[in-house]
């Protein structure tokens, strides 16, 4: 998934000095006034944040994260609440508070670790090295470009949101100045992005540049105006919107491009990963621990990967065997990926209502899985053109107050090659419901959550509980088909991979070319979807691990509730107790359902 935004954890939290009590205690509003001021804070920093969670405070500003003064103030955010939270380690706080006060600790002591090997957190708190400030997947011009169209996060209902989202992409200059300016220091330092995944950021930011103001996606609001605007405002804001993409937009994209071109494709490296980089190796052992939040090393995390790609293999083989398929396992991958019956849709709308029929079918089981539903509304959307080719299925949030739905986004290249057995029932219970929908959405309807874990997401409890969900498929009425069986091993398997060529590329050599064919070789994918995964793990170090960690390790304790709960175990329960205090880094939330267990 995309676009949810990730707050960061350390393995070496304070859980021994504030593991909650049994009987708990009163709370203490001074702790809670500093989370506030922490939340409020941080947010100025981060005020695309806000937009995401429906906050319209900061919907006018666009934060240049790539500039020292931005920086400076991060850096010193988090060295002043660590030591406001420090008066705190003794004090008397209730059982929720002392959650939070393990949470708060783990992220920003985490934020200080990747300070000093710079690293940085963008707009999105993707943490990233600050020299490669974008890339084809975790991009702020891709997603300004979404959120322009006027069917995103940023909201076009009034008069006021149009002019803020004009007064917030006048910022765009300079963040792009910025981008450039540190893209020419990480060249010079020997810190950038491999040539492939540059390859395809300079089609992105050329897709942008338009002839005409009314042919960009930027122009999307204009044509899709309120009716009942004043004449004067709609005359207004028709000739400002011209102008912004005129002297902006269409100007800034053009530089990114031609910058990507000319200067730093030439300079990219053709090494796959961050081994070859200045203090690539200790660099990549952060981005492993930040994004699965436990002190596994890469070499367990590979070797775990080895394991669960011979175990989803042995699964994968009885399903060939039980539909009859009388060829090997690459036969059987390629009579699925080729096969004209597992294609059956001639539209767009076709494979939308395929997806809505997935829903439909298992509504009623979720009440015995799932004992809270979230209010916040939820839609099936194709992915925008400008940016299908490159992106995955994904999950846009909705807005705390319910005012934007949850939207799962699938992109639909041609409708005609739509394969069924890409797991369509395994990726909706992932990236829709009950996976990141339900997850998400709860959590920011909680309003006796701080702000702050309210609309924090740490990266391998969010993917892992996706992952973790599409486990549940048979309980919720689906994987009748073997088919789809087939599929969602091969969603588990997709995972599995993803252990072992993410940490292969980084620390073992392994190149682009050889990791795609490993996961060819491995699962029903074809060689453009191999190609983009694998280049998005080139250019996101560590993220993908964060499915399949989170995923084991809940159902680890699912298996340990089973088997101390026995007869008393109740899986909407246990589902409750995941969910209900929202996201955490994965030693918090063991301990917290372990204590959880002792208390039934």
């Amino acid at each position: 998934m995309k676009k949810i935004l990730f707050v960061v954890g350390i393995v070496t939290c304070l859980l021994s000095c504030n593991q909650p009590s049994a009987g708990g205690a009163a709370g203490n509003a001074s702790f809670d006034s500093l989370l506030d001021t922490y939340y409020e804070t941080r947010l100025k920093l981060y005020p695309l944040e806000g937009t995401f969670v429906g906050d319209k405070r900061y919907n006018d500003t666009l934060i240049n994260d790539g500039s020292q003064n931005f920086v400076n103030s991060v850096t010193r955010l988090c060295n002043d609440y660590l030591v406001k939270l420090s008066a705190f380690r003794d004090a008397k706080l209730s059982d929720e508070q002392k959650l939070s006060y393990d949470i708060l600790s783990y992220q920003l002591t985490t934020m200080q670790q990747g300070f000093k090997l710079d690293i940085f957190y963008d707009l999105a708190n993707f943490a990233h090295p600050l020299f490669t400030p974008f890339n084809q997947m975790v991009s702020l011009p891709l997603t300004i470009g979404q959120m322009a169209s006027g069917t995103g996060l940023q909201p076009f209902k009034s008069v006021s949101d149009y002019d803020n989202w004009l007064k917030r992409i006048r910022g765009f200059r300079s963040w792009s100045d910025t981008a450039i300016s540190n893209m020419n220091k990480g060249i010079r330092s020997g810190i950038v992005l491999p040539k492939a995944v540059v390859l395809k950021m300079i089609p992105q930011m050329e897709s942008m540049k338009v002839d005409s103001p009314q042919l960009s996606i930027f122009y999307g609001p204009i044509t899709n105006m309120p009716a009942g605007f004043p004449e004067a405002d709609k005359i207004r804001l028709t000739e400002e919107y011209k102008i912004a993409i005129t002297d902006i937009v269409v100007p800034v994209y053009g530089r990114l491009a031609q910058y990507l071109q000319t200067t730093y494709l030439p300079a990219a490296r053709s090494s796959s990963g961050m081994s070859a980089l200045p203090g690539g190796a200790e660099l990549y052992k952060f981005m492993v621990m930040q994004n699965t939040t436990t002190s596994k090393t890469p070499e367990e995390i590979y070797q775990t990967g080895l394991s669960e790609v011979e175990r989803i293999k042995k699964k994968m083989d009885s399903i060939r065997v039980g539909v009859g398929f009388r060829g090997n396992m690459k036969a059987f991958f390629e009579s699925m990926k080729t096969g004209k019956r597992f294609m059956p849709y001639k539209t767009t709308q076709e494979v939308l209502a395929a997806f809505d029929s997935i829903h439909k079918r298992m509504e009623p089981q979720l009440k015995k899985l799932f004992s809270h539903a979230p209010r916040t509304g939820f839609e099936i959307r194709q992915t925008e053109p400008f940016r299908a080719a490159s992106a995955s299925a994904e999950y846009n949030q909705g807005s705390a107050d319910g005012s934007r739905p949850g939207i799962f986004y699938i992109p639909i290249l041609n409708a005609k090659e739509f394969n069924t057995t890409s797991g369509m029932e395994s990726l909706f219970l992932h990236e829709a419901i009950p996976g990141h929908h339900y997850q998400i959405s709860l959590t920011q309807e909680n309003n006796d959550l701080p702000k702050f874990r309210r609309y924090g997401i740490d990266n391998a409890y969010v993917e892992g509980w996706a992952l973790y969900c599409e486990s549940l498929g048979k309980e919720l009425g689906l994987y009748t088909d073997p088919y789809q069986v087939m599929g969602a091993l091969g969603d588990e398997m997709h995972r599995a991979i993803r252990l072992v060529v993410d940490v292969a590329i980084h620390t073992k050599g392994m190149s682009r070319e050889q990791a795609i064919r490993y996961m060819m070789g491995n699962e029903a994918i074809s060689l453009q979807g191999a190609t983009a995964e694998i280049e998005r793990y080139m250019s996101n170090p560590g993220q993908a691990l964060g499915y399949k960690i989170g995923a084991l390790k809940i159902r680890e304790l699912r298996t340990i509730a089973e088997k101390q709960l026995g007869s008393k175990f109740d899986v909407a329960d246990f589902h409750h107790e995941i969910l209900k205090d929202g996201s955490m880094p994965l030693a918090i939330l063991e301990a917290k359902i372990l204590k959880w267990i002792a208390s039934k």
